[in-house]
């Protein structure tokens, strides 16, 4: 029995005598330490859990050589090969965190994007129509951001000191022609989409990627959305005309088709707030949208939307130039808009996203002198007069095809590359007043290589590298835009991102033909951004820098009207931008607050020199209140705008020297408007009836407050008439039935 005993005491020692101790730390690449990482020799059972602060301890009884491995959720598994000899072992690891969407910073910088989940969302399609300023439209909405301008008298995104033409709109990848409906002089026009067509919007106001192009200041990036969740109907009644609309879901929900019809007649609304001008032919609109939508599979969705509008308008102001006479302006528009796209899965790891748009863009514009009995009147002496009787027709066609392949590389880099082609054809037509006509013809086929890749060195550093290059037929030139953007986390929910790039645009077509041979004008863009992210909160601080080169200058010693003559403009815009959203700090209620300093200079067109523009404000800040209370289903929204003043030039041409001065100058007053909605989202009938009914009201600039955008002058510039809006104040007041889809909850759930 002794025996016995001593055998087993013997054995314990030798295996006792053959173990060994392994101990070490377990950190990531940062030297922070890891908690609950498994560590253990491979293929055995040995091993053990790291403790908080990354340390390990064990014993192996493996000998020779072996592997110790060490794993953790959303980190690279870590291995290395040790030998067992009977000594102790003392072994740091390090592990390397995977890449993955819901950990990865973003590159944001100069960037605003909603609809993208792994984003921030800054403005969804509710925002905008509940957005007091806005009056439903996309383009409103977003002058609530930092980065852009309020400017009344002219449609567009003024970004950062660019002008309007220098934004461009992209609907599902393509670009849109004609998004504003046509105005008449010194009074903008509002943008012709619905809101709620879109599911995504990304708006760059500085640094956009290089799968856009032809905009020196910023691109917004329109997504529009897919299948429907149910059918529904939705009828509108407003004090501004009557809509409708329907979208069928099919039965295996894999398809879907819609159309809607906006019929809009400004009358009643001049009727209940008067206009300053005189409208002789009240504003009215037919708008007419259909669309389709097939599943084609899993992963694959093919898109058409189709849209056709008219509208007419004629408007009469004072004549500047006699205290007797007025000019009758009236135009006549009709524009029709199809798009068709396709995104699918073409192959292993590759992705293709192709659309084609076609727009044809039809003007009639005419403008008559008339005598204080309504009466057309020719003078030609002084002879200044002669030139305000005149009609203007355009016709314009714009196609664009566009082929975009995204290839995913290793984790979640990818690299997207493709081709896009865009030919127009722009013809006028210009009658002057004793019927001799004129004409004119543009054309451009437009065709740009891009390439651009996500690059994700850890969760906490990406880097997006792109270029593009495109050759113009119109000025026989070509060029390449390099663009490159990083940025880095630094926590949870803060990151740092740098954008920087080149960017190139043609003329504007208001100034072509020209009888030099020109080339691209040139912005070079530098921006820096801070950025916090949160469930509740929003915070964007960004400093900006833009150059330009080779603006284009324009004179009308050439043909009679101002023409591009060469490209030695150029300027700057730099400045800082804030932006602050907050979801919870005041229960039910939203708000935002942007402000923008904005610092810019340019020499372009008929500039006689370096000069801040027009268009531009140095101040700009805006609040935006969203108060939704769920007991009466009644939101509240009100939003202010302030702007510091902006100059404004009376240019005179010397005949004598050949050059442009300014012959006036100043600044108009500060610019504020405090606008003001009610949105009561009630049932119809019983609360299961699936009618449901949103009653809205809209009061813009309710405090009546006095708005100057710019000043006109007469023809020797010794009188000049202040540029206004055409009322102090525009009331909407409607009612919008929608039948199967609950928009009630969409509001609810939008301002909790």
């Amino acid at each position: 029995m002794k025996n016995i005993l001593l055998f087993f005491v013997l054995l314990y020692s030798a295996n006792a005598f053959a173990q060994i101790k392994i101990t070490g730390t377990v950190k990531d690449t940062k030297g922070k330490p890891l908690k609950a990482v498994s560590i253990a020799i491979k293929g055995s059972y040995d091993g053990i859990t790291a403790d908080s602060l990354g340390n390990y301890s064990f014993v192996t009884d493996e000998k020779g050589e072996q592997i110790i491995e060490a794993t953790l959720v959303s980190y690279r598994t870590a291995q290395k090969t040790i030998t067992c000899n009977g000594t102790a072992l003392v072994i740091d690891l390090v592990l390397k965190e995977l890449v993955n969407e819901l950990k990865a910073v973003t590159v944001t910088a100069g960037l605003f994007e909603a609809g993208d989940k792994k984003r921030s969302t800054i403005l969804t399609s509710l925002d905008i129509v509940t957005t007091a300023s806005a009056q439903a439209d996309v383009t409103s909405a977003l002058k609530t951001l930092p980065g852009t301008q309020s400017v009344g008298e002219s449609e567009g995104l003024f970004v950062r000191g660019g002008t309007a033409t220098e934004s461009k709109i992209f609907i599902d990848g393509t670009q849109v022609n004609n998004f504003f409906y046509s105005s008449t002089p010194g009074i903008s026009s509002r943008g012709r989409f619905n809101p709620f067509l879109f599911k995504g919007t990304a708006f760059s106001t500085g640094g956009y990627s290089a799968l856009y192009g032809q905009a020196l200041s910023s691109a917004l990036v329109l997504e529009s959305i897919d299948l429907p969740d149910q059918s529904s109907a939705n009828i509108g009644i407003t004090v501004v005309g009557l809509s409708g609309g329907l979208q069928q879901l099919s039965k295996n929900k894999k398809s879907s088709y819609g159309f809607t019809y906006n019929h809009t007649n400004l009358a009643l609304a001049f009727a209940i707030v008067p206009q300053i001008p005189e409208y002789y032919k009240t504003p009215v609109f037919n708008d007419v949208d259909a669309n389709f939508r097939i599943k084609t599979s899993k992963t694959g969705m093919l898109k058409y939307y189709g849209y056709f509008s008219n509208s007419n308008i004629g408007i009469k102001n004072p004549d500047i130039d006699s205290s007797k006479l007025k000019n009758a302006f009236k135009v006549n528009n009709t524009n029709t808009y199809h798009n068709i796209s396709i995104k699918d899965k073409i192959g292993k790891g590759l992705r293709l996203n192709a659309g084609l748009s076609y727009s044809n863009n039809k003007d009639n514009i005419a403008n008559e002198l008339q005598n204080a009995d309504n009466v057309k009147a020719v003078i030609t002496t002084p002879s200044f007069y002669q030139f305000k009787n005149f009609a203007v027709s355009t016709k314009s066609d714009y196609v664009q095809a566009r082929i975009v392949l995204e290839k995913k590389l290793p984790g979640i880099n990818a690299l997207r590359f493709g081709v896009e082609n865009s030919y127009s054809n722009e013809k006028n037509y210009f009658t002057l007043y004793n019927g001799v006509q004129l004409a004119d013809t543009v054309k451009e086929n437009l065709t740009a290589l891009f390439a651009e890749t996500d690059i994700y060195v850890t969760n906490s550093l990406a880097l997006k590298l792109g270029t593009r290059a495109e050759y113009s037929n119109l000025l026989a030139q070509a060029n390449i835009a390099p663009r490159v953007a990083l940025a880095y986390k630094l926590n949870t929910n803060t990151q740092l991102s740098f954008a920087s790039g080149t960017f190139y645009q043609n003329p504007d077509r208001r100034n072509l033909p020209t009888p030099l041979n020109v080339n691209f004008s040139k912005a070079n863009h530098y921006i820096l951004q801070y950025f916090l992210n949160s469930k509740d909160y929003t915070l964007r601080s960004e400093l900006f820098y833009k150059k330009y080169n080779a603006l284009y200058k324009t004179s009308s010693a050439y043909t009679g009207k101002d023409v591009v003559v060469n490209t030695d403009g150029n300027g700057y815009a730099k400045g800082f931008e804030l932006f602050w959203r907050d979801r919870k700090s005041i229960k039910g209620m939203d708000y935002w607050v942007s402000y923008s300093y904005l610092d810019t200079k340019r020499n372009f067109n008929n500039y006689p020199t370096t000069m801040q523009p027009t268009f531009a404000a140095k101040h700009t800040a805006s609040f935006v209140l969203k108060q939704f209370v769920l007991k009466w289903k009644t939101g509240f929204n009100a939003s202010y705008t302030f702007a510091t003043g902006r100059p404004y030039y009376n240019i005179k041409y010397n005949n004598t020297t050949n050059t442009n001065y300014i012959a006036d100058q100043g600044k108009t007053i500060n610019f504020n408007s405090l606008s003001f909605s009610l949105n009561y989202l009630p049932y119809l009938g019983k609360t299961n009836s699936k009618k449901f009914a949103v009653l809205v009201l809209s009061v813009s600039n309710v405090l009546g407050q006095n708005q100057v955008f710019s000043y006109n002058y007469n023809n020797d510039g010794s009188i000049k008439v202040p540029v206004t809006p055409p009322s102090k104040r525009f009331l909407f007041v409607g009612c919008f039935i929608n039948i199967g889809v609950d928009r009630t909850q969409d509001a609810i759930n939008g301002n909790l």
